[in-house]
């Protein structure tokens, strides 16, 4: 409210038009905000305008015509299946650390957890031949995620081969799965980092995060006929809404497909 009363100046409220208000949100866009803080501001703008209409204030509300925050949603960044098979084939067998790196970029994959609950990730979290992992995510929320035999099969080749040599470098050896090289848990930081790396090593898109794993996962389970509140339970979504945005995704992706190869498009 306080940017919105700056930028109103000496301008009366009563005499505001929705153009007006429209150019303000989009004026906020141009100044690079997040799709989330601009929808935040057009929710706290609509508030204002129905409390002051309510209060006798104002007879008309332009704000109550305001676009919603779904024009300025941003649709994730998403691998395609080709591009995630040449990523979690990038650690090489020549890399000091190939086997946590590969194992890292399998579980990111293959349970779309999101960063900081892979690196919180413990030994015995996981339930292997089960063929499940328990993470801990927001709000100390835990879930079971189903994870697969690739998975399964790197990070068993990491925990026989590396991850007691990295455990073995500290004095209290911690219980998180991923370690670093100074046999500390690995943190967040750092797994960005070698996504980074990894994807760099393969040419895909300087926009690729560890989220964008997370992002694939979802849509790739959709596009192969997964059904959403599933797909939901599995992220960890407090929200079906929120898992939705994949279906967008989908939709849009479907959208290219069809305008670049039908006839008619």
């Amino acid at each position: 409210m306080r940017r919105f009363t700056n930028w109103l100046g000496d301008a009366e409220l009563a005499s505001l038009r929705v153009n007006e208000l429209s150019d303000y949100v989009a004026r906020l866009h141009g100044e690079g905000l997040a799709p989330a803080s601009i929808a935040r501001n057009v929710v706290a703008i609509r508030t204002f305008f129905k409390f002051l209409q309510l209060e006798g204030l104002i007879r008309k509300n332009p704000a109550e015509l305001l676009t919603t925050q779904k024009m300025w949603e941003r649709i994730p960044n998403v691998l395609t299946q080709q591009q995630v098979d040449k990523f979690l084939n990038a650690p090489r067998k020549s890399d000091s650390f190939c086997l946590r790196d590969r194992a890292l970029l399998e579980v990111l994959y293959a349970t779309g957890c999101r960063a900081t609950e892979v690196c919180t990730l413990r030994i015995r979290d996981l339930s292997l031949p089960e063929r499940h992992i328990k993470c801990e995510g927001k709000g100390g929320k835990q879930r079971m995620v189903p994870i697969g035999l690739r998975a399964i099969s790197a990070i068993q080749m990491y925990c026989e081969h590396l991850r007691g040599k990295l455990a073995a470098k500290n004095l209290h050896p911690p219980e998180e799965l991923f370690l670093s090289r100074s046999g500390r848990p690995l943190d967040r930081i750092q797994l960005w980092r070698l996504v980074k790396h990894y994807a760099k090593r393969v040419d895909i898109a300087s926009e690729v995060s560890p989220h964008s794993l997370r992002h694939s996962f979802a849509t790739h389970l959709l596009a192969g006929g997964a059904d959403l509140r599933l797909v939901q339970e599995m992220l960890g979504h407090a929200s079906i809404q929120t898992t939705q945005i994949y279906t967008h995704v989908e939709h849009s992706r479907l959208k290219k497909v069809h305008s670049q190869f039908h006839p008619r498009a």
